[in-house]
């Protein structure tokens, strides 16, 4: 149950950013997501976790977008799990553990630095051998939107139990 929410998280952070727009950045996190066409399931479980408003908000965020092929990867039917209306809390912790407050661009990055998401728990950032957010590899960084930024990871981040 746990792992499926975070993969709904991971696709609403996908979903957020991955398309960049010259000059006035002029689409919000979650238009631009949607906009991109490899974020169908991440804005699908942001919509189901009733957080668009939030994403559309003034901000700014830091999203950490799982694409659409970062959820497929996750066990047969965890999606569909986490999408049902009974799953909803579940999938807001995974969702919300994809998003940092404020605006941080890949040069503001340090090696081992850790975050603290809006679900509450840390992230750690390793740049050893290219950028890592926990176990998912950055694959496109610093997608400027109107109101924060998005970096295009490809798998679902789970929050820690406990």
């Amino acid at each position: 149950m746990f792992r499926r929410t975070m993969i709904a998280l991971t696709a609403a952070t996908a979903l957020a950013g991955t398309t960049a727009f010259a000059d006035g950045h002029s689409k919000d996190i979650v238009d631009t997501a949607a906009g991109a066409g490899t974020f169908e399931t991440l804005v699908a479980a942001v919509t189901a976790a009733g957080l668009v408003d939030t994403l559309k908000g003034e901000g700014p965020f830091t999203v950490f977008a799982p694409t659409d092929e970062a959820f497929a990867a996750l066990p047969e039917g965890t999606v569909e799990t986490l999408l049902k209306p009974e799953n909803k809390d579940q999938l807001v912790s995974i969702l919300t553990y994809h998003v940092v407050p404020g605006k941080v661009m890949s040069t503001d990055l340090s090696d081992d630095m850790t975050a603290t998401t809006v679900q509450g728990g840390d992230i750690t950032i390793d740049l050893d051998n290219g950028v890592m957010v926990n176990e998912a590899t950055v694959t496109t960084a610093d997608i400027e939107t109107s109101n924060g930024v998005i970096h295009v990871i490809d798998a679902v981040i789970l929050p820690p139990q406990g």
